[in-house]
């Protein structure tokens, strides 16, 4: 089963053959989401996604870092490899790949709880022409049920797999959560929380603090963390919920 986002396709009858080939939906985002970081904890073990906000901003899910984290930063641009090749000999490949430490990782909290939701900010800037995503502009609302979003990351899709090596996209709907789709508590609140299901579409290992997208803008992180099989419904953080924080984070820090 190929990883990532993907849609599944149970043909009634389908020989083994076939259940190795079902997903059909899952794509490559091609030139979309050159925004999206990939984050990696320095002692191995826990991968995660993350998107880029601005040259030197980076939202994830908190739980995946509060550790010391490699973030690799470009992986998905639309440039050519003459152009990444000039870009090593200058040396500036090093800020793609950067080793960031816990004092640089802002993680929502409030009187009650933390929330899984954080800021990483990066040790060098990185280019004003690197992609990045934008948050909500003017007045934020929480994500409605029957919204259309996208969705992305290189999650594996099974329990010990690797992630894939590019970024792969899908469209989701934002609908209401179950009892058991909300997180603990302690890492988010009743208003913060939304939820997504589409037939077919899965978040995967790996998947966590990927970006949801909405409109163009920023408007949701994913939380949900499988650690066997892939999740049907996908839950995440509603941005607008954090837009204060986020722009307080970002001006003190």
């Amino acid at each position: 089963m190929k990883p990532c986002f993907v849609l599944i396709l149970l043909a009634a009858g389908a020989a083994s053959r076939m259940i190795e080939k079902r997903v059909i939906g899952s794509k490559s985002c091609d030139k979309d989401r050159q925004y999206h970081v990939q984050i990696e904890s320095v002692q191995g073990g826990k991968v995660c996604g993350g998107a880029l906000l601005n040259t030197r901003w980076v939202i994830t899910a908190s739980h995946c870092a509060e550790q010391n984290v490699k973030v690799k930063l470009g992986i998905n641009n639309d440039v050519s490899f003459l152009t990444k090749a000039a870009s090593w000999f200058k040396g500036n490949s090093k800020k793609h790949e950067q080793i960031i430490p816990i004092n640089q990782q802002h993680t929502f909290t409030n009187e009650e709880s933390k929330h899984d939701i954080m800021l990483i900010r990066l040790n060098e800037d990185m280019s004003a022409k690197t992609p990045t995503i934008s948050l909500p502009s003017g007045e934020c609302t929480k994500l409605e049920p029957k919204a259309k979003v996208e969705i992305g990351g290189m999650g594996a899709s099974k329990t010990g797999g690797k992630p894939v090596k590019e970024v792969r996209c899908a469209t989701t709907v934002i609908s209401e959560c179950g009892e058991n789709d909300k997180p603990d508590s302690k890492y988010a609140s009743e208003e913060s929380t939304v939820c997504a299901f589409k037939p077919g579409v899965e978040s995967c290992h790996g998947d966590a603090g990927s970006a949801v997208e909405y409109e163009g803008h920023l408007h949701g992180v994913v939380v949900s963390e499988p650690t066997d099989n892939c999740v049907k419904t996908i839950v995440m953080l509603d941005i607008c919920h954090y837009m204060e924080w986020i722009e307080k984070t970002m001006k003190e820090n």
